[in-house]
Order: structure tokens, then C-alpha cells, then sequence
């Protein structure tokens, strides 16, 4: 049987395909174009096989030419007795072309060729994840982001479903609920006033996510990197359905940062629109107008009022959750500070009245005292000097909440303090060493030096804040009912009082027995945390709630624990909530409990049933040709 005749079976298998030409079609660039198509696009290797079947055939020796004399009067052709023996043979041979046909019907059949159709099926679980951070509270035609997300979540139920919620906190609010528990769920849902973490929210729904289930995500999309989140899930097979809702808020202008220093508030504001825009901040009695260019950010400073306040962004737009700050401080920001000596402490004094908002009082014993203060400072008080008026002026002072110091000197036993003292004096040391003090507010980042002389004393009540390596006290503390007593180990001549951290030291400590917060602390940003330590009762913006650890979610006033706290928003990411397209709904894209997916249809029956007809016709054709 000559090549020409032999089957495209034995010609397909013949040759094997090196793994090394696997390898190399691997890595075309147009794999991934080919992917498109074919579900193995590595089978199309097989068409190397065409190879040593051209090869036969031009290769083939031509036959030995034998002149008769009998037939010389038959011209050929000219034109083809001018052409290539090979090439005559592959023009006038159909078998070839058979044989390649057949090898390409091989070829695409392995590779496995398909094409995409939609396809719905009944879905039994989804997760759902509901971002209810302050973006979401933007307005278009009367209703908010949120609203549009929860009854797209309500729609995407099914009979088990998972609500996860991105907000102030990530929480699973639903766990394989039946589909009229979940809706409820979804219905006592709201929007919060804080950043959040989409991505988080994400992940935390992989991680409830049955391996059949859909996942659902409702958001603006506006800040975040929830993308890495969106592809890990779907590389683990999950369908992961994208609703965007990001109408409105074009032309927002809102508060991204503000700061307090010296009973000032410093506020930075951002134009997010394009266009320029005039806005007017105001707070009590302050205001103040900016221009702003488009992406312009500018800042203004405005004092805080006795009580604080709501410092207002005017006109508003579709999101006012920027547009406003709520500002607590104390209804009396003035401190009266008495200070009872016989001979002045200057740079004590001095770092008293330093402090922004305290009034200080200079007292020397025998004076009377009949006033009342929020804290009372003994410094370097001569014994028998001291009346119990003052002293008493000084419990009072505790009973109230307020706070008391007193300072160290050599003959501190003998002043006449009594109960107020915390420590027990004996005698004095000489050029003592100190431990490490005890990480507190009032110590934090403060380096105390080794005094030339102490007092030797003894705790007594209260704890130790700074100690000398042979245990005597040099700071303690130690509550006195709702006030507390603050014992100052150092001389008035020490070394301490000339350090850079002197004055601050004493503003934590005047600010510490007070109870005055500073105005930082007081405003916290939404979506932070305040730990209680044990349960407490806490007033909020959206009511009455008993935790140990207060998260702010609402911007608003706080109260808890005697205490007042104004939160608000400041994200200038969260502020920009003019989102761009997501780029479509992904897998999953109907609501309710179906969905309609994308799924390959395969073409390989059609392939393979080709390549049979093929090789049928070339075995037809060696038959006729008597090959066979």
C-alpha cells in the first residue's frame, strides 16, 4: 500500500506530539483568545500530526519513466508538464485534502470546542452582603442608596439565606435563614454614619458560603478594595452577583478631618464636584464662608462654645452626613486651680496657667479659703501654718469629684495634712535611683530624672506611679470617693521642673483629677470604639443600648458614664461618593431563587461525528481508487 493510500488513522497516530510542543502552544499569547472557544485548547496540538502527512506526500519518489514509442504522438499538457512533480501530485490528489480535513476534525474534537448559553436554574442558598456605611445614606429622587440595596437583598432571598452587613462593624445578621426571616432581618437593617469594610464583609460571606451557594453584593462600590475580595471568592467557585446603587451625590461638598487645639475647632473641607461651590460653616455664633475650586480642600478654624455644639456645612446636599459635626465640650470650660504655698513654686504656677481654660489661685497659709475650686495644689507649706478651713475646702473639693495635690517636702509629716495623705514620710534619701514608671496617661512618654533628695515614703493607699529602686514613692495616686489625690514626690527645687515635658505632665494632671477630657477625646470619628471596662448603660443617637465597649455608628451625642461624646464622620474616602461602574452584574445576575448563568455548551459530538464522516469519505475514496 503506498503512503498515499494509507488511512488518517495510522497517519494521525504515527507521529507523537513532543511535550515540548505542548509546552511551547502553552505559553502563545493567544491561549487566552483560543480559551474563548475551546475548553482544551492544548488539543489543537494535535494538528502537528499534518506534518508527516505533507511530508509523505512531497517527499513520495516519482516513478521511473519508461519511454514506448507507441504512444510518442501523445503530448501532455505543457502547462503542467512545466509544473513541480510534487506540486502536481498535490493538485491532482483529493486524498490529501481528505486526510487534512480529517486531521483538523481530530483536532478540534480534542480541543473540545463550545459555545456560551445562558441557563437558569433554582438557587437554594445565598449570602447576602448589605453595605450600610455612610455612602450608602447618599439620596437620588427621594430615597437613599440604602433603601434601593435592602430591596434588592430582599429580592435576591432565597429559601437559605446569610445576611452580612458592612458598616461601623462587619456582622453576619443571618445565617441560612428561611427567606420571610431573612427579609425581616433585611428590613430592621440601617444605614450607618461610618466607614467600613467592604472587602472584610466579602471575605466574612466566603466563610458562611455553603459550596452551592450564591453570593450577592449590595453597595455603592464607592470606597474600598473589594475587587482582590470579588475575584478570590469567584476563583473558588462561588457566583458572585454585583447590584451597584450609585445615584446621586455628583456635586457633594463635606467635612473630611477636623481637629481641636486650644478650645479651637479646625475643620477641613473638600469639594468633591466639578464646579466651583461657596459653602458656610458655622458653629454657635462662628461662621465662616469658603470657595472652593473643583477638588479644592480648604480649612477653617472656629471656636468651640461653652457646651459645644453642631457645626453646620450649609446648603446641604444628597449627602448630609458631611455636611454637619457633632462637637461636645464641658458646659463650664473654666478650671479653678488653687494653689496653697508659702513660698511660690514659679515654674508650678507658671505650668498651671499655661493650661488653656484654667484659672489659677495663689493662696499662702495662714490665708483663709472659702471658695470652691475643681482642684487644690499644697506646695511647700510651712507646719503649723495650715488651717482646717483649708483643709477642709480641700475635701470638699474630692466630695465633688474634683482633685487634690500635694506636693513633697522634707518636713511633710509635720504640715498637718492628715488623711489627704496617701503615702506615709519617713524621713529622706539621698540620690536615689528610679525604676521605669507605670505606663499611665499622666507618665506616657515623660522622662522623670533621679532627685538630689526624696522623702522616704511608704504607700499608703492608692498605687505607685513611680518608685525608686528601694521602694520609695516619688508619684501615686489613689481615689478618694467620686475625687481623687495626687501625691508629687519631687522637691520644688528639682531638676524636673526645668524639663520640656513639665508643662505637659502638669496639663495631664490637671485634666486627669478634674475629670476635664480634652476636646479630642471627647469627639471621637464614627466607626471607633470606647471600652467600658464592665457593662454600662450608654444614650445614643438612635437610643438607649447596655454594652461594655461603646462603638460609635451614628454621628451624634453620647452619653455614659457621667460622660458626653460628640461623633462624627471624617473619611474623605467615604465623602467621595461618586462611585465609577462596577462593569455589570457578573454570574448571577437575577434576583429571587433563580439565576441565570453563563455555562459552555459543549461542540464536541459535533467535532467528533465531522471527523468520522471525513474519515468514512477517505475510506469511500481508497475503495473507488481500488486501494483498498
Amino acid at each position: 500500500m503506498t503512503p498515499a493510500s494509507l488511512p488518517v488513522a495510522s497517519a494521525v497516530s504515527a507521529p507523537a506530539v513532543p511535550a515540548s510542543a505542548v509546552s511551547a502552544l502553552a505559553a502563545l499569547p493567544g491561549l487566552d483568545a483560543l480559551s474563548s472557544v475551546f475548553l482544551r485548547p492544548l488539543g489543537l496540538a494535535a494538528l502537528a500530526a499534518a506534518i508527516p502527512v505533507l511530508a509523505l506526500y512531497l517527499l513520495k519518489p516519482d516513478p521511473e519513466r519508461v519511454e514506448f514509442p507507441a504512444v510518442e504522438f501523445l503530448v501532455g499538457d505543457t502547462e503542467e508538464s512545466r509544473s513541480h512533480p510534487a506540486l502536481r501530485r498535490l493538485r491532482r490528489n483529493a486524498l490529501l485534502a481528505i486526510q487534512l480535513l480529517a486531521i483538523l476534525a481530530i483536532a478540534v474534537s480534542l480541543a473540545a470546542p463550545y459555545v456560551p448559553v445562558s441557563e437558569t436554574e433554582t438557587v437554594s442558598e445565598t449570602v447576602v452582603v448589605v453595605d450600610a456605611t455612610a455612602s450608602m445614606a447618599t439620596e437620588a429622587d427621594g430615597a437613599t442608596r440604602f433603601d434601593r440595596a435592602i430591596s434588592a437583598a430582599k429580592d435576591a432571598a432565597t429559601a437559605e439565606t446569610s445576611v452580612v452587613v458592612a458598616g461601623a462593624e462587619t456582622a453576619v445578621v443571618a445565617r441560612r435563614a428561611p427567606q420571610t426571616d431573612a427579609k425581616s432581618t433585611l428590613s430592621g437593617l440601617s444605614v450607618t454614619d461610618a466607614p467600613g469594610d467592604l472587602r472584610g464583609a466579602i471575605d466574612r460571606a466566603v466563610a458562611v458560603a455553603g459550596d452551592e451557594a450564591r453570593i450577592v453584593v449590595a453597595s455603592d462600590f464607592a470606597s474600598g478594595d473589594w475587587r482582590s475580595a470579588v475575584s478570590s471568592a469567584r476563583a473558588r467557585g462561588y457566583d458572585v452577583s454585583l447590584r451597584q446603587f450609585a445615584r446621586g451625590g455628583a456635586s457633594n461638598v463635606g467635612v473630611v478631618d477636623y481637629a481641636f487645639a486650644d478650645g479651637t475647632a479646625t475643620v477641613r473641607v473638600k469639594n468633591f464636584g466639578d464646579a466651583e461651590t461657596t459653602r458656610k460653616l458655622s458653629l454657635g455664633e462662628a461662621t465662616e464662608s469658603l470657595t472652593l475650586a473643583p477638588g479644592e480642600v480648604a480649612s477653617a478654624d472656629l471656636p468651640v462654645p461653652a457646651g459645644g455644639g453642631r457645626l453646620e456645612l450649609s446648603p446641604g446636599d444628597a449627602f448630609p452626613t458631611d455636611d454637619r459635626l457633632a462637637v461636645a465640650a464641658p458646659a463650664d470650660p473654666t478650671m479653678d486651680v488653687l494653689v496653697v504655698t508659702n513660698d511660690p513654686n514659679r515654674p508650678l504656677i507658671t505650668a498651671l496657667r499655661v493650661v488653656r481654660g484654667t484659672s489659677v489661685t495663689v493662696k499662702n497659709p495662714p490665708a483663709s479659703v472659702s471658695q470652691s475650686y475643681d482642684l487644690v495644689v499644697f506646695s511647700a507649706v510651712e507646719p503649723g501654718r495650715l488651717l482646717d478651713g483649708t483643709v477642709q475646702v480641700a475635701r470638699e473639693t474630692l466630695a465633688d469629684g474634683g482633685g487634690v495635690v500635694v506636693q513633697a517636702q522634707s518636713n511633710l509629716s509635720a504640715v498637718g495634712y492628715g488623711d489627704l495623705l496617701p503615702v506615709a514620710p519617713n524621713g529622706t534619701v539621698s540620690d536615689p535611683a528610679i525604676r521605669q514608671p507605670n505606663a499611665t496617661g499622666l507618665t506616657a512618654d515623660v522622662t522623670f530624672p533621679a532627685p538630689k533628695t526624696a522623702v522616704r515614703a511608704e504607700l499608703r493607699s492608692g498605687r505607685a506611679l513611680l518608685e525608686t529602686v528601694n521602694g520609695t514613692t516619688l508619684l501615686a495616686s489613689s481615689r478618694r470617693g467620686p475625687g481623687e489625690v495626687f501625691y508629687y514626690g519631687y522637691p520644688a527645687e528639682s531638676s524636673f521642673s526645668r524639663n520640656y515635658r513639665y508643662p505637659v505632665f502638669w496639663k495631664r494632671v490637671v485634666y486627669d483629677l478634674t475629670g476635664r477630657r480634652s476636646l479630642s477625646a471627647m469627639n471621637p470619628e464614627t466607626g471607633t470604639s470606647l471600652s467600658l471596662g464592665t457593662d454600662a448603660t450608654a444614650k445614643t443617637p438612635t437610643g438607649t443600648r447596655t454594652t461594655n465597649a461603646l462603638t460609635f455608628r451614628d454621628a451624634g451625642f453620647y452619653e455614659v458614664g457621667g460622660d458626653r461624646y460628640g461623633a462624627s464622620l471624617s473619611s474623605a474616602a467615604e465623602s467621595n461618593v461618586s462611585a465609577p461602574a462596577v462593569g455589570g452584574d457578573g454570574p448571577g445576575a437575577s434576583g429571587g431563587d433563580t439565576e441565570t448563568t453563563t455555562v459552555p455548551r459543549s461542540l464536541t459530538p459535533v467535532a467528533a461525528g465531522v471527523a468520522l464522516v471525513v474519515v468514512l469519505l477517505e475510506l469511500a475514496v481508497l475503495r473507488y481508487r481500488g486501494d483498498l
